[in-house]
């Protein structure tokens, strides 16, 4: 297309890449998701349908991306982690954090009456926001990681308990030592995995024993990234098409869940599990 007199105004548009080799999360939340749970009557302290939702539409993000290594969600806001060596939109974190928050939103909306079919969407629809952060080393991204299922774990331990006191509130001697009794006789242990721990989304490859693999080990959190040929980044970009998304509810903060699944630090796709 030929140059116009207009085309000056491009000078106008700021860089905004992305530090090179660290890990990029992008964290999306929802945006005034208190007063959208009232209005479809989301269930206390946890709505299992809306958990689901967020997972699905999680997982739809993870197939439209192949430069997303794991993400994790809890509540209304989930956190997508692009691996140290991406490229993608040359880092720009302005097409990175809109790819995904605009991704995401469109799956959620599309998804919506796949879990609550009874509730038909209606305005103001849902809405997400979301930021870009940078961090440098593994340490920091785990670090990261386990902060957000720590705050899982605290939040819903609060949530069920707050929840479990409202409930006595209007109620009549006998009802109140009824619940006092079927619901604070219940072992938090027994709660639902996912509302305890939230959900992790990655690809599923064969897992490995710790120790077994070799992952480039940082050292004061730098490395040099891996230069892989033209060849095999179409190689493990196909082989990554191939691994099926799974949605968990594992704990992310110990050492187990990381050097089972070493494809996730190392970008480098694992073994495909043989069909049962």
């Amino acid at each position: 297309m030929a140059n116009s007199k207009f085309e000056y105004v491009k000078h106008f548009e700021q860089p905004d890449n992305l530090l090179p080799n660290t890990w990029v999360v992008v964290r999306i939340d929802g945006r005034g998701f208190t007063k959208f749970a009232t209005k479809y009557a989301f269930e206390k302290p946890n709505d299992k349908r809306a958990l689901d939702l967020m997972n699905a539409a999680a997982r739809a993000v993870l197939a439209d991306c192949q430069d997303i290594t794991i993400a994790y969600g809890i509540s209304d806001e989930y956190s997508f982690v692009f691996h140290k060596s991406t490229a993608l939109f040359e880092r720009r974190a302005s097409k990175l954090v809109s790819t995904v928050v605009s991704t995401f939103t469109a799956y959620y909306i599309y998804l919506w009456s796949t879990y609550f079919p009874d509730t038909p969407l209606t305005t103001p629809l849902p809405s997400f926001d979301g930021r870009a952060v940078c961090y440098p080393s593994v340490q920091n991204l785990r670090d990261y990681m386990s902060w957000r299922q720590v705050d899982c774990h605290i939040n819903n331990l609060y949530n069920t308990t707050f929840w479990a006191l409202i409930q006595l509130g209007g109620t009549r001697a006998a009802d109140k030592n009824e619940i006092l009794f079927s619901r604070f006789s219940i072992n938090y242990n027994n709660e639902p995995e996912m509302y305890k721990k939230g959900s992790v989304v990655f690809r599923d490859y064969e897992l490995v024993e710790p120790g077994t693999h070799n992952v480039a080990q940082e050292i004061e959190g730098i490395v040099e990234p891996v230069q892989q040929s033209k060849t095999q980044t179409e190689k493990d970009k196909k082989r990554r098409s191939k691994a099926r998304i799974v949605v968990e509810h594992l704990d992310i903060v110990g050492d187990d869940f990381w050097d089972r699944r070493p494809w996730l630090l190392s970008n480098t796709p694992g073994k495909i599990p043989k069909e049962p």
